[in-house]
C-alpha cells in the first residue's frame, strides 16, 4: 500500500514539473521566434529603404542634422565648467529640451502653430522638409516657408515711375533665354560690372568668355515688400527691379567680376506663357535650362533663385554690425543623384558659415510631398535652389548677401576647376601612363600561363 502511494506521488510531481517545463519552454520558444522575426523584418526594411527610397529617412526626423556646435559644447560643459563661460542660453535649458522632446514625440513644433494642423488639413503636409546641414542662422531648425501666391498677390505691382514692362525681346534672346544678349534690367549698372565676355578676376582667373553658370527663376515674380508701394503677406511683382530677378542680377554681376561667365535668364513665365499654371513652374524653367545648356556647352552650374515667405526677424542676420538677408539651400530628393547636389550645396554652406556666420539657415531636403521635389537638379550635380531673403528684406541686404554668395560660389568653382586640371595632368603624365601600362609580376605570370595553355 505504501509503495503504491509513493509511486502515485512521484508520478504527480513528475507530471507537474513536465508541464511547468513545457510551459516555460513554449514561452521561450515564442520569445525567440518573435525576436527572430522582428530582426529579420527590421533588416529587410532597412534594405528596402536603401534600395527603394532616394530620400533619406534621417535619424530622429532630421533633428540630428540641426544640432549646432553650441549643442556639443554645452554637452562637454556639463562635465567641464570652463566650457560654459558664455552667458548665452544653454542648449539644455528647460525650454529647449521640452521643445525638442515634444516635437520628437508628436511631430508638432510648439514654435510653429501651423504644424499642429498639418496632419489634419489636406493642404498642409505633415511630412516636413529634412535638414541636411546645419546653418547658424537657424538655431531652431525652422523649415523654409513657401506659400503659393493667392490670386490677389499674383497681380503685378504697379509703382509710380516704374512701367512694369517686361524686358525687350532683344534681351530675352531669339530663343527666349534672357540675359545673354543684353544687360540685366533688374539692377542698376555699376562701373566695371557689365557682363562682358572674358571678364577677369582680381587674381587673373577667367572662363575666357564661355558661360559656366546659369542663374534663373522658376518663380520670377516673387517680390520684396521694401521695393513695392503696397506691401502684402505674399508680394509679387512683374518688374525685374522689384522681384527675385534683382537678386539674380546682383549675383550674376559679381560672378562675372570673379571671372566666371554667367548667363542670367529673366523669363517671366507667368506673363508670357499662354494658359500659365503655377503648378508647372519647374516644367517651364526646365525647358529653358535645357535650351540654355544646349546652346552653351560650358554651363554646368545651375542656380535657381527664390525668396522665403517668412518675416524680417527670421530672414535677417547681423554680421559685424551690418545686416544681411539669410539664405536657405534646397535639395530635391526626387532626384536620384541628390547626394551630389547636396555635396555642392554643403561646400557653399560651409564657406558661408565660416565667412558670414548667421547668414545661412542650412541645407534642406524636400521630397515631392513638399513641392516639386526635383527642382531641375537632375540636369547637373552642380544644380541647386537658393532662397535669398524673405518678403521684408531691403535691397541693400539682398545685395550684400548676393555678392557674398557669389564670391563663395566663385571660390568653390575655381577650386573644382583646379582639382580637375590636376587630375587631368596626373592622368596625362607619361610616368603615370608607363606605371599604369607596365605589367606586374602577377599579371606577367598570368600572361605566361595563358600563352602556355594556348600553345598546349
Amino acid at each position: 500500500m505504501n509503495n503504491r502511494k509513493f509511486r502515485i506521488w512521484n508520478i504527480a510531481r513528475l507530471k507537474r514539473k513536465v508541464m511547468e517545463g513545457l510551459s516555460m519552454g513554449r514561452t521561450l520558444v515564442i520569445l525567440m521566434l518573435g525576436s527572430l522575426i522582428f530582426f529579420i523584418l527590421l533588416g529587410l526594411g532597412g534594405m528596402a529603404e536603401q534600395r527603394m527610397n532616394s530620400s533619406p529617412v534621417s535619424s530622429m526626423k532630421g533633428l540630428a542634422a540641426s544640432l549646432s556646435s553650441h549643442f556639443f559644447i554645452d554637452m562637454i560643459g556639463m562635465e567641464m565648467p570652463h566650457m560654459t563661460a558664455s552667458k548665452e542660453t544653454s542648449s539644455f535649458s528647460g525650454d529647449k529640451m521640452s521643445t525638442f522632446v515634444f516635437e520628437l514625440l508628436t511631430s508638432v513644433n510648439p514654435k510653429d502653430p501651423k504644424s499642429l494642423l498639418a496632419g489634419e488639413l489636406p493642404g498642409m503636409k505633415a511630412n516636413q522638409p529634412v535638414q541636411l546641414s546645419h546653418g547658424s542662422g537657424n538655431e531652431d531648425g525652422e523649415a523654409p516657408a513657401d506659400y503659393r501666391p493667392d490670386p490677389a498677390a499674383e497681380q503685378p505691382e504697379e509703382n509710380p515711375g516704374d512701367t512694369g514692362e517686361e524686358p525687350p525681346q532683344g534681351e530675352q534672346g531669339d530663343n527666349g533665354i534672357g540675359g545673354e544678349d543684353g544687360p540685366d534690367q533688374g539692377a542698376e549698372e555699376e562701373p566695371g560690372s557689365k557682363n562682358e565676355p572674358g571678364n577677369t578676376s582680381k587674381d587673373g582667373k577667367t572662363t575666357g568668355g564661355k558661360k559656366a553658370v546659369l542663374i534663373y527663376h522658376s518663380h520670377p515674380q516673387e517680390a520684396y515688400n521694401p521695393l513695392l508701394t503696397h506691401p502684402s503677406d505674399n508680394p509679387g511683382a512683374v518688374s525685374p527691379s522689384k522681384n527675385v530677378m534683382l537678386v539674380g542680377s546682383f549675383l550674376s554681376k559679381r560672378l562675372e567680376a570673379n571671372g566666371i561667365g554667367t548667363l542670367h535668364d529673366k523669363s517671366d513665365y507667368q506673363s508670357t506663357v499662354p494658359g500659365y499654371n503655377y503648378n508647372y513652374s519647374y516644367k517651364y524653367s526646365r525647358q529653358m535650362v535645357m535650351e540654355a545648356m544646349s546652346q552653351n556647352d560650358g554651363i554646368n552650374y545651375l542656380i535657381d533663385i527664390h525668396r522665403d515667405s517668412q518675416r524680417y526677424n527670421k530672414t535677417t542676420a547681423t554680421v559685424n554690425g551690418v545686416n544681411y538677408a539669410k539664405v536657405y539651400f534646397i535639395i530635391g530628393h526626387a532626384n536620384e543623384n541628390w547626394r551630389k547636389n547636396e555635396e555642392f550645396a554643403s561646400k557653399i554652406n560651409a564657406k558661408l558659415e565660416k565667412s558670414y556666420p548667421g547668414v545661412s539657415r542650412g541645407v534642406w531636403g524636400k521630397s515631392a510631398d513638399q513641392g516639386n521635389g526635383e527642382y531641375n537638379q537632375s540636369l547637373s550635380p552642380n544644380s541647386i535652389l537658393i532662397e535669398i531673403g524673405g518678403i521684408d528684406n531691403t535691397k541693400e541686404e539682398l545685395q550684400r548677401t548676393s555678392e557674398a554668395l557669389a564670391d563663395i560660389i566663385a571660390d568653390v568653382y575655381w577650386q573644382e576647376q583646379e582639382a580637375q586640371k590636376a587630375s587631368v595632368k596626373k592622368d596625362s603624365d607619361p610616368a603615370n601612363k608607363r606605371a599604369a601600362s607596365a605589367p606586374t609580376k602577377e599579371s606577367g605570370t598570368a600572361d605566361t600561363e595563358r600563352k602556355a595553355a594556348k600553345a598546349g
